[in-house]
């Protein structure tokens, strides 16, 4: 089993969900944060069994998510 950086956002009509690092989209949603992550895990299993472990581009070690002020 691998372990695999996943970015799960909040929005108004539920959760999205995508991993980090693989070469393509693969997108995931569901009512609520549980459901969103079962659904991107089914969702990686799919691309890695389409397109194989190959196409994954580079995972990092740490994920951050942080805020900037732009002036526009």
């Amino acid at each position: 089993m691998n372990n695999y950086k996943i970015i799960i956002e909040k929005h108004p009509d539920g959760y999205v969900a995508y991993p980090v690092g693989f070469e393509g989209v693969i997108v995931a949603e569901g009512d609520t944060y549980e459901e969103a992550l079962v659904s991107i895990r089914s969702a990686i299993e799919f691309h890695i069994e389409t397109f194989g472990e190959l196409n994954q581009d580079y995972v990092p070690e740490e994920v951050f998510t942080t805020e900037t002020g732009v002036g526009v």
